[in-house]
Parts: C-alpha cells; sequence; structure tokens
C-alpha cells in the first residue's frame, strides 16, 4: 500500500510555487501581503490585488525568517490538496509568524493555522464538496451559502486546549468552519471566499483581512 504522506508531500511539490515571485496590485497599492502557497486558486490572487495588495508568492516550505524579510503587513496562507499534517514546514513557518503580522488563511490555509496553534484535524468521512455549503457566522447568525472542496476538518474539542475561537459552523454537520485569535489578528475560514465561478456570500473577508493589515500598519509601522 502507498504511503499517503509521500504521497501528500510529492503533491504539495507538484502544485505550490517553486520560486518567490510577485502579482502587482490593479490599483494603487497600500498594503504588501505574502501568500504562501500550498496550491493556490489564482482567484486569492486577483481578489487580494483588486483591493489593493501587492503579493508576493512563496513557495509551500519557505520559513518565517525569509518572510520576514519580505516586510510584508499581512500573510496569506491558501488553500490546497491533502492532510494539513503532511505540512510541518508550514505550520511551523505559521507558528513562528503568529502576533507578528495578521494572518488569513483558506481551507487548507485554516488548517494550518489551526494545527500552529495547537489545535488537531481528522479526515472527514465523506468529505465536503461543492458550491452549496451552508455556514453560519457565529457573531452576526448570518448564513453564507459556500464552495467548498475538502476532506480533512478541523477537531472541535481540541480548539478548547487553544487561543483560538470559533467563529464560523457548517449546518449541515456542525464541523468547524472558521476561528480567530482576535489578539493576533488571525483569522481562517474552511471554505473558499474567492470561489470563481461560486457563490460570492464570503468575499467580505478579504475586506476584514485588509482592514486588519490597515490597523496593524497603523498602530505598529513595519521596520
Amino acid at each position: 500500500m502507498p504511503d499517503h504522506r509521500h504521497l501528500d508531500a510529492s503533491r504539495r511539490r507538484c502544485v505550490s510555487s517553486k520560486v518567490i515571485w510577485h502579482s502587482p496590485s490593479q490599483s494603487p497599492a497600500s498594503l504588501c501581503v505574502v501568500l504562501i502557497d500550498c496550491g493556490m486558486k489564482k482567484n486569492i490572487l486577483r481578489s487580494l490585488n483588486l483591493r489593493g495588495c501587492d503579493v508576493t508568492v512563496v513557495p509551500w516550505n519557505t520559513t518565517s525568517g525569509v518572510i520576514c524579510t519580505l516586510n510584508p503587513d499581512g500573510i496569506m496562507i491558501s488553500n490546497g490538496p491533502g492532510d494539513p499534517t503532511d505540512v510541518p514546514e508550514t505550520i511551523e513557518t505559521v507558528r513562528a509568524l503568529r502576533g507578528k503580522y495578521p494572518i488569513f488563511g483558506i481551507c487548507l490555509g485554516h488548517q494550518i493555522l489551526s494545527l500552529a496553534y495547537g489545535a488537531r484535524t481528522y479526515k472527514l468521512k465523506f468529505g465536503h464538496r461543492g458550491g452549496n455549503h451552508p455556514v453560519r457566522d457565529l457573531a452576526t447568525s448570518r448564513i453564507e451559502i459556500t464552495s467548498q472542496n475538502h476532506s480533512y476538518a478541523v477537531d472541535a474539542e481540541s480548539l478548547a486546549q487553544t487561543e483560538l475561537t470559533v467563529t464560523h459552523v457548517n449546518i449541515l454537520d456542525n464541523t468547524i468552519e472558521g476561528v480567530k485569535r482576535e489578539e493576533d489578528r488571525a483569522f481562517s475560514v474552511q471554505y473558499h471566499p474567492e470561489s470563481s465561478p461560486g457563490p460570492q456570500d464570503s468575499a467580505y473577508l478579504f475586506d476584514r483581512f485588509i482592514e486588519l493589515m490597515q490597523s496593524a500598519k497603523k498602530e505598529v509601522p513595519h521596520a
């Protein structure tokens, strides 16, 4: 039987960028984002560029030290395939960066952020697929129709041992769909706010990320 860890590591190398590269803003840029590419969807780039962000894309195994030299205003952790526990390098990078910069994780990025704070993940029996998953925002009770494509989820009980709080829950099976650490300006969602084509109910999350970066930049300008 093939070793799934070897397969997932190989898959990550195939879908991630091999080098650091730049995607400039499509409007006057005011913010710089480092996007950790674990197999990103290009509409994440577009969503950031359209909001005035210059984006530097880095490979999945880029160290925190290298990322800090890029002097970002915020960090994005992308979606990607496979088991999140098979990318310990990325988890360690995010663990080292938490609290230093605003962080936004999507799908696999959500799982990686949760693991970096000490939570656990598990494999779903069937996975979540498709563009019609209802998710509740616990702060507003608003229901978002979301696009999802993943096989793993964050273990709810394990979050009690972390500094994270739950922000979003799947209405169909009560799985965790979002977490945050407000003091660190870090948050993540399991679904795809950048889905294209797909529901756009959650595009506001990119605006939230922008606001966090602007707020952090005013308080503690990076050297």
